[in-house]
């Protein structure tokens, strides 16, 4: 059915745009050698393929890139290599106890230089917490659990899964001003140009209007799997949302406008949490944790 409506708006609006720009090619035409109108339509149809296509790790890093600009335009990044290094290497342990230990090009942290309670993660592997939210944690576990629900995010697909819809729908509505020079990109500036509006989607997503409360329940509890996979204890997520509980009243905005609410939370992951039973090593944590502060 995509293919259909597709390829109509291509013969009906192909004809124009060629005269818009002042060429009306025909099937004989030759641009640098070739068919221009059927590399141009063989171009399209591989675009089209490509954009029904599963986003590859390649793609979700890009992407998450483009997404991390858009971040470090909203935010400055905290300048402090100790800890943002302490902060990679928990994350480097979650990663490699969970179910996707690979990414295009690793998983990293950085930390935003702001006092909202608030934590990003792009489909890439970017993941960005704040200030305000680092120095809310009273442990790494703490650190860890937080971490580790925006690692979930990324696993589950959730920042990729709202652009499949929107890949298609942006090629439509650009064809009739791409038609006419399809026939001089390469396949992977098509495929990059099938992604250009979900940047400014992902941005609001993470940033303003958050993702459903199913997501943020379903990452929550992947991230007490990745928890106690990783030797952390997974209460600790528990003990991390009741310290927001606790600043809710006074935090406007950030976290607290994008998440369903702590209390909602600790209930939805207290069946998960019984599940598991990890032994509580944080004591052995506690000399790093505070060296990182």
């Amino acid at each position: 059915m995509k293919k259909t409506a597709f390829w109509f708006c291509v013969f009906m609006l192909f004809p124009v745009t060629a005269h818009l720009h002042g060429q009306v090619p025909s099937p004989d035409s030759r641009f640098g050698g070739r068919d221009f109108f059927g590399e141009a339509l063989g171009r399209m149809e591989r675009a089209l393929e490509q954009a029904e296509q599963e986003p590859t790790l390649e793609d979700a890093y890009f992407l998450g890139r483009a997404v991390a600009a858009h971040i470090f335009a909203l935010y400055r990044p905290y300048q402090n290599p100790e800890l943002t290094a302490y902060l990679n290497r928990i994350l480097q342990t979650l990663v490699i106890n969970s179910s996707r230990p690979v990414a295009f090009r690793g998983f990293f942290i950085m930390v935003l230089d702001t006092p909202e309670f608030n934590a990003f993660a792009t489909p890439g592997g970017h993941i960005f917490l704040t200030r305000g939210l680092v120095e809310a944690a009273a442990s790494e576990d703490m650190l860890a659990a937080v971490i580790a629900h925006e690692l979930a995010h990324v696993i589950l697909d959730h920042g990729l899964g709202m652009i499949g819809a929107m890949a298609f729908l942006d090629e439509a509505a650009a064809i009739a001003d791409r038609a006419a020079d399809f026939a001089g990109r390469t396949p992977e500036a098509e495929r990059l140009m099938s992604f250009r509006d979900s940047v400014s989607v992902i941005v609001e997503t993470l940033v303003r209007t958050g993702f459903s409360r199913e997501q943020e329940f379903a990452a929550d509890r992947k991230a007490v799997e990745i928890l106690a996979a990783a030797g952390y204890n997974p209460r600790a997520l528990q003990d991390m949302l009741r310290i927001l509980q606790r600043k809710q009243g006074s935090a406007v905005g950030g976290f607290f406008a994008t998440h369903p609410s702590p209390a909602d939370r600790i209930r939805n992951i207290e069946p998960v949490i019984r599940q598991h039973r990890v032994a509580d090593t944080g004591l052995h944590r506690r000399a790093r944790f505070l060296n990182s502060r």
